[in-house]
């Protein structure tokens, strides 16, 4: 019985997908049906048959995108939003364990920004990016100049930092308009910077709804934190089962502060011990991929400066 059940839901699906769901059209030569907006559920010929035909559709379309919505959202990121250093081509630590150069608004590694600092002194070099070779900016107002220039030929990256520097100068309008620019051009720092402007209310009215999307467009982009942060929403609303995918996403992609909220789950059996195994595997590969002799000579310079 079960099984005819699926067959009859499998015929009628295709049946759907012939022929328009509204007057039953079949697709012809001169007939063209388009898939409804939101689901892949069903075909209409026309705006009008959509419009006509939304009363029964809509409960069924709204569960089918937020399916679709899902399998976009809990889909592993193949990196981090940092992706990998041009220069060594090693995965970028989600730490502040590298550097974005304003020139061309590339992010470099300390190992990479080390080694060019001590190939330009032993050659006696003037200071320059490790990457675009442009010398270092002798003032904040030429190292501003050089940023615009970027945010004029329309560079989310450069647009995200001029909105960090708006938002350190107090201007949240700026920096809204500015994130908002970047986030349109696919940015995920600053989706997740909007994020944080619809929570708090600074330069925009507080939208929780406009928060969320933003955290989710950042996540779904391999941003960890903005992946840890809908999780710690889910949780807050008791759905666990969604939280711990979340929590495992962002695990995967080297985020500490989930693999100690995974381990609070699975002492409350949220999350079961292979699943638990598997995180804490990913998550060590995840950090392991970021080290090198190179790095950790640098980090260990960078340490020694703080201390003198």
């Amino acid at each position: 019985m079960a099984h005819g059940s699926r067959l009859v839901g499998i015929r009628q699906r295709a049946a759907a997908i012939l022929c328009c769901a509204s007057c039953g059209k079949s697709e012809v030569d001169d007939i063209k049906l388009k898939e409804c907006d939101a689901c892949d559920l069903v075909k209409y010929c026309s705006d009008q048959c959509e419009e006509d035909h939304l009363p029964q559709h809509e409960l069924m379309c709204k569960e089918r995108a937020a399916e679709l919505r899902d399998e976009i959202l809990f889909r592993q990121p193949e990196s981090s939003h940092r992706g990998d250093c041009p220069i060594c081509f090693l995965p970028l630590s989600i730490d502040t364990k590298s550097r974005m150069f304003g020139c061309c608004s590339t992010m470099i590694c300390n190992g990479c920004s080390y080694a060019n600092q001590k190939r330009e002194l032993e050659e006696k070099l003037q200071h320059a990016c490790p990457f675009c070779r442009n010398i270092f900016p002798k003032t904040d107002e030429e190292a501003i100049k050089n940023a615009m220039k970027r945010v004029a030929a329309n560079d989310p990256v450069a647009m995200s930092s001029m909105g960090t520097r708006r938002y350190g100068k107090g201007d949240y309008v700026g920096t809204f308009e500015y994130c908002t620019k970047a986030a349109e051009l696919g940015d995920a720092m600053a989706h997740y910077k909007l994020s944080h402007l619809y929570r708090e209310g600074e330069g925009v009215e507080k939208d929780e709804k406009m928060r969320l999307y933003h955290l989710e467009k950042a996540a779904i982009a391999g941003h960890p934190d903005a992946r840890y942060n809908l999780a710690c929403h889910e949780g807050r609303n008791e759905r666990f089962d969604r939280a711990v995918k979340h929590w495992i996403i962002a695990a995967n992609l080297g985020c500490d502060d989930s693999i100690r909220k995974l381990n609070r789950c699975y002492a409350v059996r949220l999350v079961s011990k292979d699943d638990f195994a598997a995180a804490l595997r990913a998550n060590q590969a995840a950090v392991d991929a970021t080290k090198s002799p190179q790095r950790e000579e640098a980090e260990e310079y960078y340490r020694r400066r703080e201390l003198e």
